[in-house]
């Protein structure tokens, strides 16, 4: 098997990262690049990396959903009591990743992590479809489960607990905002000669250059 993987290729392209980065601000083109994923039908255009500190020092990584961007940060959603919660409450730093094989481009960030406040939580939770919403208080994320069908139960359960009114915002869920200080895109070229710029956050703004494929 290690000799067939060895053996898979694929030419990278793309159009070049700007040529003058002086007066590059990485937000509106972070902004531009998801919504060129989107409009390039990539299956799931915000899914991203996010990658932790365990509680053993080993780094952790799962793939979730980007629900906001802009220049107070990257928001995404979770369980707080969830083993990624556990994590970022001891150590409020993570760095996330976006792909996108459509256009052979990714993203990279890293900065520290902060908690939404309950209304913004709240705000959001209202949006979620009702199944999703139901889900989010059956799940007990991440714990030991006998099988599907003990889960299974456990939704059948819950949509009975609220049937009829509105599913609230459970304590233990919310969200949270990366801010990053570094933000590096890349895009794929031939020979993996690829182009990459990154942005370091200073006391002067954002400072913006290339660095070797």
């Amino acid at each position: 098997m290690n000799g067939s993987l060895r053996d898979i290729r694929r030419e990278y392209s793309g159009a070049a990262l700007p040529a003058d980065v002086g007066d590059f601000d990485p937000w509106p083109f972070l902004e531009g690049w998801i919504a060129d994923a989107v409009a390039s039908d990539e299956p799931e255009p915000t899914a991203m990396v996010l990658a932790t500190v365990g509680l053993d020092g080993r780094p952790r990584a799962r793939v979730l959903l980007l629900k906001e961007v802009g220049p107070d940060g990257l928001v995404f959603f979770s369980h707080y009591e969830s083993p990624k919660g556990e994590q970022l409450d001891a150590t409020p730093a993570a760095a996330v990743t976006l792909w996108w094989s459509r256009l052979m481009r990714q993203v990279r960030a890293v900065g520290r992590v902060e908690r939404l406040t309950r209304t913004e939580n709240e705000a959001y939770f209202r949006s979620r479809p009702r199944a999703s919403q139901i889900g989010a208080w059956a799940s007990y994320q991440s714990q030991p489960l006998g099988s599907r069908a003990e889960l299974e139960e456990q939704v059948i359960e819950t949509g009975d607990r609220f049937a009829g009114r509105d599913v609230p915002c459970p304590p233990d869920w919310g969200g949270y905002r990366l801010i990053p200080d570094e933000i590096e895109f890349w895009q794929g070229q031939p020979s993996r000669l690829n182009d990459r710029v990154v942005s370091r956050l200073t006391a002067d703004g954002w400072v913006t250059g290339r660095i070797q494929p």
